[in-house]
């Protein structure tokens, strides 16, 4: 295609993800009471722990006249995002899958249904980790302090952790991805894989906003498990194209 059909395809697929999203946040919107009583679960439960060993009684709470308003439409975008994953996750195969081969652009469907999982994966172990990473963050408040959260700080929180474990267990099948189309072969990956891991747990120590040990390994370990998952699969890819160009010449 031309650099103007490039372009146009481009943004008809930016449409589709945005108009998918648009319809997710609407829902979202719906339900929002029950997507607050969601997200604030991890709350209450750090603070459950916090009162009893600490005497610590964390409140969250609203500071603007506007906060409310601006609050649920960021749980409404939020939950757009999600429940449009498996849309734009695979629109962004599809725009890239025209400059494989015929034979690879036939798993932009199998690619598309196991990113899905894996960001939803990945944003689930977040909200896992999150009851334990806001006791520590929250367990430094010193005695006779009163820990006043807002709601908007909170919900920032909570959005950037699970976007971080989201898109980390992603990784992996980009790994994949660039290995099927001959930019990383596996040898690379198995010459390097150390310093891969090394890079890994950096990155989840940078990478997660509560910045503790607990949620660091809980980033970290998963991504190294998906990470030597994604190395098989490159080995067994190479040797499929290794076969094939033998038998091509031998034909």
């Amino acid at each position: 295609m031309t650099l103007r059909e490039h372009i146009t395809e481009l943004r008809n697929r930016l449409l589709k993800c945005v108009l998918a999203i648009v319809l997710g946040a609407v829902v979202g919107w719906i339900f929002y009471n029950w997507a607050l009583d969601l997200l604030q679960k991890p709350f209450d439960t750090s603070v459950k722990e916090l009162a009893a060993e600490q005497n610590l009684k964390p409140i969250l709470t609203f500071t603007g006249v506007g906060d409310a308003l601006t609050f649920k439409i960021k749980i409404s975008a939020l939950f757009g995002l999600i429940l449009a994953s498996p849309v734009w996750l695979y629109q962004l195969w599809a725009f890239i899958a025209p400059g494989l081969h015929r034979n690879e652009r036939r798993w932009a469907m199998l690619f598309s249904a196991i990113a899905t999982p894996l960001f939803v994966g990945g944003m689930a172990v977040a909200y896992w980790t999150l009851p334990k990473g806001l006791e520590i963050l929250i367990g430094f408040t010193p005695m006779d302090i009163q820990n006043l959260i807002t709601l908007p700080q909170y919900l920032d929180f909570v959005i950037r952790t699970m976007l971080v474990f989201g898109i980390a267990f992603l990784i992996p099948l980009v790994v994949v991805l660039l290995n099927m189309v001959g930019v990383v072969p596996a040898s690379v990956l198995g010459k390097f894989r150390p310093y891969i891991v090394l890079v890994i747990f950096v990155f989840a120590a940078v990478a997660t906003p509560s910045g503790d040990p607990f949620t660091m390994c809980l980033l970290a370990i998963p991504m190294c498990l998906l990470f030597f998952a994604a190395e098989v699969i490159a080995k067994i890819n190479d040797k499929r194209k290794a076969r094939k160009a033998d038998e091509l010449l031998a034909g």
